[in-house]
């Protein structure tokens, strides 16, 4: 589907589905519907080509929009009609239900009109398509390429640093002077040269040596309160019940960061007033503190430093040679050259790149995409570049370059890409919730009986491999979140405002223009306080709205009893006050509604009193302060297949009727009667399962329910991720883990590490497909290494609470052979003592991470890490208390450093070392 027919497809489907037997007696309405079908079949053809136009006639782009306008009011005419049909309860006694029947008369012959007057406006389509002759307009361009067939994230860190070395050791060096005031330093360069990835390397690289530290990005309408409040967040404060005024919030700041050694990383600053209030927050003190500060205005970057230009970090072009480099290596991979036959042509595309990194990885990654390669494609994508970007650099050239980049889109990928543009700038975007909208407004379609949310995720990779989304972090493996750079953002809302599929609102003006536009608004992201906005206005904003997304509190929340035909719904709200509550009470009519989230967790969050009536949803997220119990009613919901639980809640009462459920998270087991333990065993479906409770009370009943729950977990026979966190302590043998013996044979990700064991269940062995394992172990012993040691796909694993019961546990030859990422945390003794590696043991690590008390340190690394052949990377954590002085743990942190450096020139590849 494209942006064009993103709502034909499931249209097409729909009155597919008015011609089968179920409304055979419909004979009116049957015929309306196969001519709209038959009608609407030969424009969604005409539509696909003219997606894969560069640029449109006038008049084929006027007939093009009238059409998806058309598409989505017949789409809302047909779900009007369906849900009227189907609204009959089959348990109504006769005379009740013909009742119910005559009532619906009227409305009915009303639907009935109005599929008529489309039938009319279909008929009218089609006559403009041939009085304007639109098929003589449509020609398609000669570099269009072929649909990109990778599906798996590629996350390659090496090729998007090329150039980076010599700018980091200069801003490294500017940072880290002997000056013990309070420095800013800014880094100023044109959009796309990299200013936040050389900043973020080197906040990575040396953010280990302050007290703390944060990194919070700014964009061109920052919201200044939920920006300081995150960053509360970031420095891990406790969140404040009082603080709610934007000078309260920057006072708590200051003095938590008054007497500390702080690093502060400002991405994207755009005006001065904004900095003038962000600074406030940092406390001018002798500690040697740092915050570094990205803009692409030099009068900002001035304003920041105090007008001290020696503190100015001026970002550069990529020299030729960098700028090959980056480009081979998206094109054909890290260590590959240009074969000769290509080498004049990469050349010619680089100087129209401009130095540009971000120029430079989107056209390479749009280049790598065509398979095979041929000069001739190469040619049309070095002819569609402009030529003035090679000497000076122009955001209408920089433009240009993204938008040959977006028109090379497979169509199929082009409405997900854009729906991205619902989200604010800079926002960490998780994977699952773009997934999830995506199947929920339709955009993912499927022939092949593939599944959805598969597809879906291969759509996510596909967009991570042309470098339209940077990946942001990655988990089990696996890239699970993005952000878009600013500049794509502004492409994807320029193209949203002209295929009208998003409408973005920043205050009440925006408001007032969206009522007034010439189209209706069928998505609406309200990205700050939309204060001056009417409720009036925002209600008939809202009529026809698919998706409605909110990222800032407001007393005002609009009546969305009125938007009956949503889909998505989403509210995050960082900055809401204590108390406060989210209203969603009159969700219980939206039948259309697939995906609800709320994120508000200072508020509570009241829901309808019946929710059976969302028949169609399929995501539930609430992560809330509080919430009403959850209505038992919510076993009917047949299609809901995500289901998030606030804390408190339970688990919902006859859970074991809600068998479509594929990931459940419940962060309070113990409120949970014994009875819907036990139906867990019914969720055959479950593919996810986050769980939690602790011991508050009796302990008799806490460890029935827990070994019920243990009894079901062997039941789930699909399961792929596991995390249990319990309040129990293991005694030896009896714990209820230990009595598991036939485990989900598919489990990928296993997390026990807040259930405390005194030895590794014997059953974890088994699982042939577990990649990640966190365990919580009191003990661990050489014999425990052997068991783990022999798993075949673990590349992995973290051990906490570490207690060692020997002599030494030694992780002997062949075992761990994929593993590459490891982690060894004692709370109490200093395992790198009793550590050691043979030949041959973990030959593909990667990382390995230790941490203990560092009181209890022995002096020394673990034996054997030499014999680690791929060993990178060695993080030490020597874990202190707050009341142990600032020159012990200073002592303490030189004499680890230097050990472990000393003990990583002994090794062939000379792994870096990190002590924080």
């Amino acid at each position: 589907m494209t942006a064009a027919t993103v709502v034909m497809k499931p249209l097409l489907g729909k009155l597919t589905t008015l011609l089968g037997d179920e409304y055979k007696k419909l004979t009116g309405v049957r015929k309306q519907a196969a001519f709209l079908r038959d009608e609407l079949s030969a424009m969604q053809a005409l539509l696909e080509k003219m997606e894969l136009m560069d640029k449109l006639d006038p008049s084929a782009k006027n007939w093009r929009d009238h059409v998806r306008e058309m598409s989505y009011d017949m789409e809302n005419c047909i779900d009007d009609f369906m849900h009227e049909i189907d609204g009959a309860d089959a348990k109504t006694g006769f005379v009740r239900k013909m009742a119910k029947r005559l009532r619906r008369l009227g409305r009915r012959h009303q639907i009935a009109n109005r599929i008529e007057e489309l039938k009319v406006l279909a008929v009218e389509a089609n006559a403009r398509r041939e009085r304007y002759k639109i098929d003589d307009c449509i020609s398609l361009s000669p570099g269009v390429v072929a649909v990109d067939p990778r599906v798996s994230a590629m996350y390659r860190e090496a090729s998007g640093l090329v150039g980076i070395d010599g700018p980091r050791e200069d801003l490294v060096s500017l940072l880290m002077d002997s000056q013990k005031q309070l420095k800013v330093v800014s880094i100023v360069g044109f959009g796309g040269l990299g200013k936040t990835t050389l900043a973020k390397q080197v906040y990575d690289g040396i953010g280990g040596q302050f007290d703390r530290k944060a990194f919070i990005p700014v964009s061109q309408r920052p919201d200044v309160k939920s920006l300081l409040l995150g960053l509360q967040r970031k420095l891990g404060m406790e969140e404040s019940s009082h603080a709610h005024e934007l000078q309260e919030i920057v006072d708590c700041v200051r003095e938590y960061l008054k007497h500390k050694r702080y690093f502060i990383l400002v991405d994207d600053l755009w005006d001065q007033q904004a900095w003038d209030i962000i600074s406030c927050a940092f406390p001018e003190n002798s500690n040697g503190s740092r915050v570094v500060v990205t803009t692409r205005i030099d009068e900002v970057a001035l304003w920041a430093c105090h007008s001290d230009r020696a503190d100015i970090y001026r970002m550069k072009q990529l020299e030729e040679q960098d700028s090959r480099r980056l480009f081979v290596n998206r094109v054909f991979g890290s260590g590959n050259v240009c074969p000769p036959q290509f080498k004049e042509i990469s050349d010619e595309i680089l100087k129209k790149c401009g130095g540009l990194p971000l120029a430079i990885i989107t056209i390479g990654s749009l280049v790598a995409s065509h398979e095979p390669r041929t000069l001739r494609e190469w040619e049309c994508i070095k002819n569609s570049l402009g030529s003035k970007f090679a000497t000076k650099p122009t955001l209408e050239e920089m433009r240009g370059i993204l938008n040959l980049s977006y028109m090379h889109l497979p169509v199929r990928l082009r409405p997900c890409f854009l729906y991205l543009g619902m989200y604010p700038e800079d926002r960490e975007i998780m994977r699952n919730d773009l997934v999830w909208q995506w199947i929920a407004e339709g955009l993912i379609y499927s022939s092949h009986k593939v599944d959805l949310e598969d597809v879906a995720k291969s759509y996510f990779n596909e967009l991570i491999n042309k470098s339209l989304i940077q990946p942001a972090s990655t988990e089990y493996g696996e890239v699970v979140s993005c952000r878009v750079h600013d500049m794509l953002l502004d492409l994807i809302l320029s193209k949203s405002t002209e295929d009208n599929f998003i409408s973005v609102a920043y205050n009440s003006e925006d408001m007032a223009r969206l009522h007034s536009c010439e189209y209706k608004v069928r998505r609406l992201s309200l990205q700050s306080s939309v204060g001056g906005a009417t409720s009036e206005t925002l209600a008939s904003s809202m009529s026809h709205v698919r998706s409605y997304a909110r990222f800032s509190w407001s007393k005002y929340t609009p009546h969305l009893s009125q938007c009956k035909y949503l889909r998505v719904l989403l509210f995050e709200f960082p900055d809401q006050q204590l108390g406060s509550i989210v209203d969603l009470t009159a969700i219980g009519h939206l039948f259309l509604l697939r995906y609800l989230k709320v994120v508000a967790k200072l508020s509570e969050v009241v829901l309808p009193t019946e929710i059976q009536g969302l028949v169609h949803l399929e995501t539930l997220e609430l992560v809330c302060w509080s919430t009403q119990i959850i209505r038992p009613d919510i076993s009917c919901l047949t299609n809901l297949f995500h289901l998030k639980l606030p804390n408190g809640i339970g688990l919902p009462v006859g859970i074991k009727n809600m068998k479509s459920v594929r990931t459940l998270s419940c962060l309070a087991m113990e409120q949970s009667l014994l009875e819907d333990i036990k139906g867990l065993s019914q969720l055959t479906d479950l593919k996810e399962l986050d769980l939690s409770f602790s011991f508050r009370r009796d302990l008799y009943l806490m460890l029935e329910c827990a070994y019920a729950l243990v009894s079901s977990i062997g039941m789930l026979r699909d399961l792929k991720l596991l995390v249990l966190a319990c309040g129990i302590k293991s005694d030896g043998s009896d714990s209820p883990l230990y009595t598991l013996q036939d485990p989900p044979p598919y489990l990928e990700v296993l997390d026990l590490r807040y259930w405390k064991l005194n030895r590794v269940p014997r059953w974890i062995g088994e699982l042939c497909f577990l990649r990640i394992l966190s365990l919580h172990l009191l003990q661990l012993s050489s014999f425990d290494v052997c068991v783990l040691g022999e798993l075949p796909s673990l590349v992995k694993a973290n051990f906490h609470g570490l207690y060692v019961s020997q002599d030494k546990v030694v992780v002997s030859t062949a075992l761990f052979p994929v593993l590459e990422d490891v982690t060894f945390w004692s709370y109490e003794q200093d395992v790198t003592a009793y550590l050691s590696f043979e030949a041959g043991a973990m030959p593909k690590l990667q990382r390995l991470t230790l941490g203990f008390a560092w009181k209890e340190w022995m002096g020394a690394s673990p034996v054997g890490m030499e014999c680690l052949p791929c060993l990178q990377e060695i993080k030490v954590h020597p874990r202190s208390t707050s009341a142990e002085s600032s020159k012990n743990r200073k002592d303490v942190h030189a004499d680890v450093e230097s050990a472990f450096k000393s003990a990583a020139t002994l090794h062939p590849r000379h792994p870096s070392v990190r002590v924080n």
